[in-house]
Order: structure tokens, then sequence, then C-alpha cells
């Protein structure tokens, strides 16, 4: 049985269902900022409604009475946070997805066990690993390149590791067909794929957030990654013959998402995206500088909002397989639905902003001249005729 951050061995596993009389006075009280100090707890082992990884990154926003406390308290008070924001049918929702997941778990036999853990020497190239770990924006800046705005490319996976890869999604693919087992898919919109969390790439996939999409998103994207990302949904996508040929426009349930080829050979397939959109806007036209088409290449990667719209145009011919990882911000999502302007990133907030001075600026002119008129109306009327 695990130890609490007490060192003390807990009497049973509870589920952290409600806040006890230590965290109750403070649960309104979370930080504005994170307390980058805190080496957060690890909470893999107890039976939670959401991703443990949320409660490690959310752990840092604690006030100072319950981050004193211990794990099982902290994962009280956080699970009645996050709870206060979940209806019944999600946390139910939730239940079914952990005991699915579960069920993988117990079954299915991997193929490369060393690619569950992230090896960034073995994973990563040593131009992206190199940028990274400088942690500098000019760094950051020299490697990654500004294709489009708000879109940005970059050299990322080592070969061996997308040939790994696409071999353990074949071995589970093959596990699903003899074992009879129906998986869920990526999302509404992909028939085809599997969602790695769902067969034990959760605490990778979370480090690869925290260690190095994170990092760079806060640098590339201030405005909805200021603090940070603290969960994710990782998937592979398959395009081709007998899988999907290609996607509909759309945005991504994420704040950043990450999307890197591994593979294998393919024509078409090529993304395009048309500008990015709050849900206000996410059905406007495109602007004449929103428009950009980008063609895969295995190993590299390319980085935009989630929100920026895109699509996948048909591939022609061969077998095209994607890493989806969509990063997400807790923190982003609770202040975004304070707000009706994001006129920071939004290109149609950004053009009603603009129409909005346009209109104020030519009320004033036409006021102005309005008074002109007026006022040479009164010096005529007052002038005495000539003589």
């Amino acid at each position: 049985m695990a130890l609490d951050s007490s060192g003390k061995q807990p009497d049973q596993q509870q589920q952290p269902r409600g806040p006890s009389s230590k965290t109750r006075d403070a649960r309104l009280k979370l930080r504005r900022t994170p307390n980058e100090e805190h080496e957060p707890e690890n909470y893999e082992d107890l039976p939670l409604d959401f991703s443990p990884a949320l409660f490690s990154s959310l752990e840092r926003y604690l006030p100072e009475k319950v981050l004193n406390s211990s794990r099982i308290e902290k994962a009280r008070f956080m699970s009645e946070l996050l709870q206060s924001y979940s209806p019944a049918s999600e946390r139910n929702r939730i239940q079914r997805h952990r005991e699915y997941r579960q069920r993988i778990l117990s079954s299915y036999q991997r193929l490369h066990g060393d690619i569950y853990t992230l090896d960034p020497a073995r994973f990563f190239l040593p131009s992206f690993l190199d940028a990274v770990s400088q942690n500098s924006e000019e760094r950051f800046r020299s490697t990654i390149v500004r294709s489009a705005p708000g879109i940005y490319t970059f050299d990322m996976l080592q070969p061996r590791f997308c040939e790994m890869l696409l071999a353990e999604v074949e071995h589970m693919e093959k596990w699903v067909y003899d074992s009879r087992s129906t998986i869920m898919r990526p999302n509404t919109m992909n028939r085809f794929g599997v969602v790695l969390d769902d067969f034990g790439f959760e605490s990778m996939l979370q480090k690869l957030v925290d260690d190095f999409i994170s990092p760079i998103s806060q640098v590339l994207f201030p405005e909805v990654c200021g603090t940070g990302l603290d969960s994710h949904h990782g998937f592979i996508v398959e395009y081709g013959k007998d899988r999907d040929t290609d996607l509909g426009f759309h945005v991504d349930d994420s704040e950043i998402s990450l999307n890197v080829c591994l593979g294998k050979q393919f024509s078409g397939g090529e993304l395009y995206f048309r500008g990015v959109r709050c849900d206000n806007h996410v059905n406007s036209e495109s602007g004449e500088n929103e428009s950009y088409d980008y063609s895969h290449v295995p190993g590299r990667a390319i980085l935009h909002r989630g929100r920026h719209r895109h699509g996948a145009k048909a591939t022609t011919s061969g077998h095209r397989v994607n890493l989806i990882l969509w990063c997400r911000s807790s923190t982003f999502r609770e202040m975004k639905s304070y707000q009706s302007d994001f006129s920071s990133w939004c290109g149609g907030c950004k053009l009603d902003r603009q129409n909005r001075r346009q209109a104020s600026v030519k009320a004033t002119m036409e006021l102005l001249k309005r008074r002109t008129a007026e006022k040479t109306l009164v010096e005529l009327s007052s002038t005495p005729p000539a003589d």
C-alpha cells in the first residue's frame, strides 16, 4: 500500500470525496499564480474522478493552508473543487471510462514497453532537445519556424521512435481484432486510430506536455498558455485506403495542439488553416492573410492553437499516421468563462473591435462636422447686413 505525503501508511485507500474541515474554509481561495518552488505529489495510485496529472498540476495553485496538509487532504480539496464544475452525468462518464481503460490495461501486452516512459535522448532529435533544454526564447525561435501567424513547425522525433510507435499502434490494432474488443476512437470525427492514454501512455504524454510543450507554448502563445498546460488528450489518427481519407473543417478541444507525422509512405493529406476564432466567430469568413497549407513530413511537428480552424485534405495514396496531442489549460478555460472579448487571439473579435473603432471615429467626425456647421450658421446669423 502506498504511503501518504507524511510518510505514514493510510488506514485505507479511500476516494477523496468532499473537503474536510481543514480545507473547507479555503476552498475558494486558490492562488492567482502557481507556487513554482513547490514539488507536487503523485496521485496515480488514488481512485480519482479526474486525471491524476491534473491534480499534480493544480496542486501548485492551492492556498498555503491546504498545500501544507496531507496528500489525501489535498486530493479531497481538489476533488471537491473540480466536481463543482462537473455535473453528475460527467462524473459517471469518467467512471465508466476509467473502468473501460482498466480492462484494456489488464489485458493488453505491450510490444515495446520502453516507449511508455519518456526518454528524451532516444525520442527527440538533438536540435529539438537542445532548443528546449536551454529554455530560452531566443533558442526556441532559432529552432522553431513560424510558418504562418500562430503556426509553428519544427523537426522533433527520431526516426527509430516513429518506427517503434507505429509498430506499437499496429500491435494494439491486432490485439483489438484478435480479442474481439471494442475500443473508443480518438474523437467524433476520426473513425480510425487509437487513444494512446487508454493503452498506458498517459503519464509519458503528460510529462511530454509538462517538460517540453508547455514551456514552448508559454513563449509562443502567452495569451492562452501564460500559466502553463495541465492536461491532455493523446491519440493516433490514420488516413489512407480503408481508413479515413480526409478530415472536415473544425477546431480542436484544446488550447494548444501538437501534430507530428509518424509516417508512412503517402501522398496528399495536407492540412489547411483558416484563422483563429472564438466560439462566437467560429463560422465567420476567413481574412486574406489567414490561409495556410501544410504538407506533412515524418518526424516533423506542427504546433498551433486549438481554436485555429483547420482540416485535412484527402490522402490520395499510401498510409499516413499522425500523433496528435491536445494540450489543455484549466486556468485559461476558467478565465475565459468570465470574458466576452478575445481580440488578443480571435480574428473575428479583432475585426469587430476594428469596426467599432471605425464606427466611433466616423460618428465623432460627423459630430464635429455638424457642430462646425451649426457654429458657422450662428456666426452668419449674428453678422449685421452690409449697407
